[in-house]
């Protein structure tokens, strides 16, 4: 995927408070709903809110992202 998509995709899920499957360039898949995509510079990051964790988010590097789906 091209990394258009991939800000798309999460920020659109974001918006609707879908999950979303990632996948990274390590092969580790994470699932969770998008709460905010920060394309600038100094971050490049989406947090997420991960399914099935309560309040807990992580944040994961856009550039570790390979591929993203709808959950």
């Amino acid at each position: 995927m091209t990394h258009e998509e991939i800000v798309e995709i999460l920020s659109w899920a974001g918006g609707q408070e879908l999950a979303v499957l990632i996948t990274t360039t390590e092969s580790a898949e994470v699932v969770g709903i998008p709460t905010s995509v920060d394309t600038h510079i100094t971050a490049h990051e989406v947090y997420l809110r991960l399914l099935g964790q309560g309040d807990t988010e992580v944040a994961l590097s856009l550039g570790a992202i390979r591929s993203v789906a709808l959950f």
